[in-house]
């Protein structure tokens, strides 16, 4: 399957597990932990990163985009089948509700430094492809987490278990 039929959250995930997600690997930890520390200029030029831009599409006006995805990429350390809102939210939340509706309300750099402590109480741990495409279409995926964290299935989920 070529990169243009794949979502971009499968497409980050493949980038992932082939650059930072083997954290067994020299080169892995060594960029994952440049990813976590650099400015965005440093984190725009690295070859990795730039692999990255080419595969999902994405050009000089979405590089702030870009560096945000590297960089929050690279503090997940496991890739789990749960989104990363499942993860901070359900009957008993890691992440408070009042800094869950402050991380929804985030914008900009704000967003990235709460995203990062989210990632990080949720023990480094959350679905890579389904945080990559929510990162990547922030706007859109904001009500998808809130009914993640909230435990609640998506209304089209609920329309299809009344049929059954």
């Amino acid at each position: 399957m070529s990169d243009q039929a794949k979502t971009p959250g499968a497409i980050a995930l493949g980038w992932w597990s082939t650059h930072i997600g083997a954290r067994d690997s020299a080169a892995a930890r060594g960029l994952a932990a440049r990813l976590r520390r650099a400015a965005p200029m440093a984190v725009l030029c690295e070859p990795a990163v730039q692999d990255l831009a080419r595969a999902l599409g994405l050009g000089p006006a979405r590089a702030q985009d870009l560096v945000r995805l590297a960089g929050l990429l690279a503090e997940v350390r496991e890739h789990d089948s749960a989104s990363l809102a499942q993860r901070l939210g359900g009957a008993e939340p890691v992440l408070s509700h009042l800094r869950f509706q402050r991380l929804m309300r985030a914008e900009g750099d704000e967003l990235t430094a709460l995203m990062r402590r989210a990632i990080v109480m949720a023990d480094r741990r959350c679905n890579v492809a389904a945080l990559a495409g929510d990162l990547l279409h922030w706007e859109a995926a904001r009500p998808r987490w809130c009914f993640h964290y909230f435990g609640a299935d998506a209304p089209k989920d609920e329309l299809k278990e009344t049929i059954e």
